[in-house]
Formats: C-alpha cells, structure tokens, sequence
C-alpha cells in the first residue's frame, strides 16, 4: 500500500491558508452549513479521491466516497461529496482539488500509455521516472502506480544504472568496473543505458542485467532487443527517452520488457468540479 502521511496533507491545508480564511471571515459566513460534490468534467482515471477525502476529514467535514483511486469514470460521475461548515469547506476544498486535477491528469495519461503498450505486448510495462516536477515525487510516483505503472526509480540511493556521464569518468576500463559491480554489491541488478547496437550487445557481454536503449528509433530498437535476446536471453530491455502513449505500442510490439518514460508527468491536469452549496441557498 501507497503510504502518504498525514504531514503531508497538513503541510498542503497550511500553505493555502497559513492564517485562516479572510474572505469567509469578513463575510460572517464561516458557521453556515454546506454541501460539496465533486465529478470529472470528462471520462478520467480518478486519483486523488482519497487524499481529498483525508483533507475533507482532518477540517470536520463528514465524506461520502463512491469511487476508489485508480477507477475510470465518465464524465459528470460524482464521486465524492462532503458536507459541514461554509469555513472548513473553503480551507480545504482547492486543496483538495488541486491534487486530484494533477493526480488524476497523471494518472489517466498513464493509464492511456499501459493499455497501448498492453494491447499488443501484455508483458509490458511501464516504469516512470524521478524525472518529475521538483518536490512533487511523492504525489507522482502515486498517481502513476495508481494507474498500473511501475517505478523505474525513486532516486539514486535504491537502484544501479549507468549513463554515459558516468561512464566518461572511466572511458578505458568501463567494461573491467562493470563485470565488478556484481562482486561489490551482488544483491543488485546493473543496468546499463546504450545508444546503439553495438554498445548493447557489449554491455550484455560483459554482466549488465538491463539494457536501457536510449531514443532508439522503434525499428532500431526491435533489432536490438533481439539480438541482446540471442546472445543473452536473462537480460532484460528498456525503451527510453521520448516513450509517449502515441508510440508506446511500437516500442512494445518491438520486444520492450518495459518503457520507461516522464510522459505522463507532464500534460493538462484533469478537469474536476467543485460544486459548493449552502444549505440555505434558494
């Protein structure tokens, strides 16, 4: 389970309203009871809702969810409704929303790039990359998981993948460090990223556990992941670099064990309605 913690979603209330609300306040309104109901304004994968939820909780609100994160839904589903003061429904309801519009804007592109690369290559999957928005990792990496992908990497710290600018520190012995890497930490998987056939198939020879071919054209790559196949049939083989849902079928019918991509990072937030009213509205 996807652990967001409470300080979080607090550290989020805070920012937007440091000192309390000062429209709602002058306006005398803060006591009044209200309503919220929240839909898409199109067909989404909704992400999100449970945070929301939390946020609608942690400032007194009573919730009513009728979707999970994670779920597809047309266009004007409501999915969550609260109800309680005007006051705590202005502390948080932009809040809320905001995460869900990215959350679920994530999270629909990348559910759009596994069912293409799925549709014609089931073994395929999607890994996103750290390559997000800074400070927005944690609410990333959930949306996307939300929708089916895996994490190619959290960070530097949990996994082994070697660029070019790693390996132009040590242009003369690269191929001696890699087949040594195995020995330093033998519980890790190396991967390698390659830029053409021939450095592929020479870091397969020499140990690396992935290949990670980079901006390979669909053609280019389909060859090289069946000759990395031939020769070293436990490797696995990445796309990576430009991977996008309009072409993650081609990289997937070409052989990918996974596309690794930011594509679904970035793009329009999905569109969610707000809807505020007063109990006492005529």
């Amino acid at each position: 389970m996807y652990c967001i913690g409470d300080a979080f979603l607090e550290e989020a209330l805070k920012e937007d309203a440091p000192y309390g609300d000062l429209t709602t306040d002058l306006l005398g309104i803060e006591n009044e009871p209200g309503t919220i109901a929240c839909w898409p304004k199109s067909d989404t994968v909704i992400c999100g809702a449970q945070l929301a939820a939390r946020l609608f909780e942690k400032v007194g609100l009573t919730v009513d969810r009728a979707a999970k994160d994670g779920d597809r839904l047309p266009a004007k589903t409501v999915f969550l409704k609260a109800g309680g003061r005007a006051g705590a429904i202005h502390a948080v309801y932009k809040t809320a929303q905001n995460i869900m519009e990215y959350c679920s804007g994530i999270a629909t592109r990348t559910a759009e790039m596994r069912l293409a690369a799925q549709a014609v290559n089931p073994n395929c999957q999607i890994a996103v990359t750290r390559k997000h928005f800074p400070s927005a990792k944690v609410l990333s990496l959930y949306a996307a998981q939300t929708a089916g992908a895996r994490v190619h990497r959290t960070g530097l710290s949990e996994s082994v993948l070697v660029f070019d600018q790693h390996r132009t520190f040590c242009p003369d012995d690269f191929l001696e460090r890699l087949a040594r890497m195995h020995e330093l930490d033998p519980e890790r998987k190396i991967a390698v990223e390659a830029g053409g056939l021939d450095e592929a198939l020479e870091f397969a020879r020499a140990g690396a556990d992935i290949i990670q071919c980079e901006k390979m054209p669909a053609p280019e790559f389909a060859e090289t992941a069946a000759r990395i196949k031939e020769i070293c049939p436990h490797v696995l083989v990445s796309a990576a670099g430009g991977i996008r849902a309009d072409n993650a079928a081609d990289y997937a019918r070409a052989g990918a064990d996974f596309l690794v991509t930011t594509w679904p990072y970035f793009g329009k937030p999905a569109d969610i309605k707000m809807d505020i009213q007063g109990a006492r509205r005529k």
